[in-house]
């Protein structure tokens, strides 16, 4: 017998029976529910709830499904190319000994040793090769156990970077150190190393399966509060002038850029296989 057509239900109406499978009709599939299926109709129109309606972004911008977490292109990309721009006329400055120059040893006169001595060391040393780096080899070997290959030789390289930019950048500005006849300071090895260890060890968690319990955005915000501390503990205890901290804040972001384009496609890949189930 063929079946016969009934007219549609609207949401106010009520009935007893449970909804039966016609043939030549696609039905929405429960996420609930186990089976297969897509979260589309057949005739081409969206569902009739409000997640169904929207369409997953293959650029993932805020508003994918599902969300991927870390900054959108659109954001981080122009931030750092600003960054960039910024430390090379920082760098142009000291160089020519110009008036940026000028003020800010002033500025950085007005700072030194101000706060608590053993605090303000703590913070400096957050900055060195024995804390942060070990930081970074911990976050490498958690995404290696994850099953992530390319990304740790990224950070691993990224890493390197540090001292192979900044030691040739001391030896040609040649800078006075604060409260020191010695030279080489700018910019400041230990504010770059806790950009790019700290960073770089957020950019792997993000990018790997993380426990539950550890939400996306604690590890950039935890990155950046020991990379702002590393800068201020330099500063107030007379170790580096603030341009020197400056500098090192604007290059971090720019030797991420690479390794957080790479974890981004990660997230990406990771979060297709959970869109469509």
């Amino acid at each position: 017998m063929r079946e016969t057509h009934r007219p549609r239900e609207t949401a106010g109406d009520s009935g007893s029976g449970l909804p039966q499978h016609r043939p030549g009709r696609a039905f929405v599939h429960d996420s609930g529910a186990s089976g297969s299926g897509t979260p589309h109709r057949s005739d081409g129109r969206p569902p009739h709830t409000p997640r169904g309606a929207r369409r997953p972004d293959p650029a993932g911008h805020p508003g994918t499904t599902p969300p991927v977490p870390g900054w959108p292109a659109s954001l981080f990309l122009p931030v750092s190319l600003f960054l960039g721009i910024l430390f090379a006329l920082i760098t142009w400055q000291v160089a020519a000994d110009g008036p940026l120059l000028r003020l800010d040893e002033r500025v950085g006169e007005s700072l030194f040793l101000r706060g608590p001595s053993a605090l303000t060391q703590l913070f400096s040393d957050l900055g060195g090769v024995p804390v942060a780096l070990p930081v970074l080899v911990c976050a490498i070997a958690y995404a290696l156990w994850r099953g992530a290959r390319r990304l740790p030789v990224y950070a691993a390289l990224t890493m390197a970077a540090v001292p192979a930019l900044v030691i040739p950048l001391k030896v040609a500005t040649a800078r006075q150190g604060p409260l020191t006849e010695a030279v080489n300071y700018y910019p400041s090895g230990h504010t770059a190393t806790a950009a790019v260890a700290y960073g770089a060890s957020a950019l792997l968690l993000l990018a790997v399966a993380r426990p539950a319990w550890l939400r996306a955005w604690v590890p950039p915000a935890v990155a950046v509060l020991l990379t702002a501390a590393t800068g201020v503990g330099l500063v107030l205890h007379g170790y580096h002038w603030p341009l020197d901290v400056l500098a090192s804040w604007c290059l971090g972001p720019v030797l991420l850029a690479p390794l957080w384009w790479v974890s981004r496609g990660a997230r990406l890949r990771s979060a297709e296989p959970r869109a469509t189930r």
